[in-house]
């Protein structure tokens, strides 16, 4: 399989980052060669490492058609079916079609030893010979592989990592949802700060993958209360070892978001939000023609979860009973003072069993979860949560409030 690159910018960063040899023959300029003068170009994959799953630069310094240099960049998974990546840059000697080159791995600390026979064939380029990584070794055989320009190769990145320090408002990023870059020897004391405090950390995010390693930094997401939103990113940025930290994409849906004002939801500078729930749960209560069967919200994350509870209409003779939760969000519609409030509410998520006493009729719902609460506008649900609270909705054609 051949081993294919999607990396961003930070790639370039984290090039400057390697030792100085490796980093001065790493470094990138997009000036273009003068024909016969030095060029730079790029190869992201060569077949046959760690079953495929390799992800490669392999950087080529060229006088004319000539290689005078190259240096090779590979990060990989520690182990097989592993999420956990290593790294290894080894500037490698050139010798006719020869290339070697020795090295150890950036994390584990592992011998590296490449040797690699390069042949052109026309614009096509073949790498065949054997990379040793401690006592694995891997035989390369790739034909076939086309070279990028060094234009084109940071043409192909991508330079996004999400994070907007000082959003306008909560209409592109999510309140609840903050992510923090920080410098990867800085990331588990980082990380251990946040034990103990009322906030959660995705999962995922504590995944350091091939773009962190390149890059020297890892980006952290979190949920939090939004009222606690702000305060916490000021706290984390002046921690150690912290380059970037802001608001993110989260749960929230624009086309299921309401905007209000606040003041009748307010006990000083704090949001009422047991009075806010019951004020839901109430117009949900109508438009599910359900009963509130519990409501509460999520210390950490602020998420309120609502639980209603019905009959079951699809046979009534069964008495079945359906559950059906619904999530919600609410918070200020922007960082710092405001007087307007937002408020997010999910799709319901509806479960049926049977509860009566006695025998009980196991059931089993192997149906899209995609497909629940399929009513139009949950049978009207955010129409009527708009007028109860006296509130706008987003237009995405326009982006504004309406």
């Amino acid at each position: 399989m051949r081993a294919l690159l999607v990396c961003s910018t930070a790639v370039l960063a984290a090039l400057l980052a390697v030792p100085p040899q490796a980093s001065a023959q790493m470094k990138l300029s997009p000036k273009a060669a003068a024909p016969g003068g030095t060029e730079t170009r790029y190869f992201t994959s060569i077949d046959g490492l760690m079953d495929g799953n390799a992800d490669v630069i392999l950087k080529e310094t060229r006088q004319g058609k000539t290689l005078t240099a190259a240096v090779l960049d590979v990060c990989y998974p520690i182990a097989k079916n592993s999420d956990r990546k290593d790294r290894f840059v080894v500037n490698l000697q050139v010798a006719g079609q020869t290339l070697t080159g020795t090295t150890q791995s950036v994390g584990q600390k592992s011998p590296v030893s490449v040797k690699l026979t390069r042949k052109q064939s026309g614009d096509m380029f073949e790498f065949r010979g054997q990379i040793a990584i401690g006592q694995a070794v891997t035989e390369v055989t790739s034909p076939d592989n086309s070279d990028l320009s060094e234009k084109e190769f940071l043409d192909s990145q991508t330079s996004d990592d999400g994070i907007t320090p000082q959003p306008k408002d909560f209409t592109d990023v999510s309140p609840e949802a903050i992510a923090v870059k920080v410098k990867l020897d800085a990331a588990t004391d980082f990380l251990k700060s946040l034990k103990g405090q009322e906030v959660e950390v995705m999962l995922a995010s504590l995944n350091v993958g091939c773009d962190a390693l390149r890059a020297g930094e890892q980006t952290i997401n979190m949920s939090v209360d939004p009222e606690r939103a702000g305060a916490l990113l000021a706290k984390f940025k002046a921690m150690p070892g912290v380059t970037a930290a802001g608001w993110t994409a989260g749960m929230t849906e624009m086309d299921r978001t309401i905007r209000f004002g606040a003041a009748d939801w307010r006990e000083g500078d704090r949001i009422n939000k047991g009075k806010l729930a019951t004020a839901v749960a109430n117009v949900l209560s109508r438009t599910l023609a359900a009963k509130l069967v519990s409501q509460d919200f999520n210390p950490a994350t602020g998420k309120l979860k609502l639980v209603f509870k019905r009959p079951n209409q699809d046979y009534p003779a069964l008495e079945l009973t359906d559950t059906i939760e619904v999530a919600g969000l609410v918070s200020p519609d922007k960082p710092g003072t405001t007087d307007k409030l937002m408020l997010w509410i999910g799709s319901p998520v509806t479960t049926t069993a049977d509860e009566g006493s006695g025998a009980r009729l196991n059931l089993s719902d192997n149906a899209n979860s995609d497909e629940e609460g399929d009513l139009p506008d949950d049978n009207g649900s955010i129409e009527a949560l708009v007028k109860e609270l006296k509130g706008q909705r987003w237009d995405a054609d326009k982006s504004v409030w309406k």
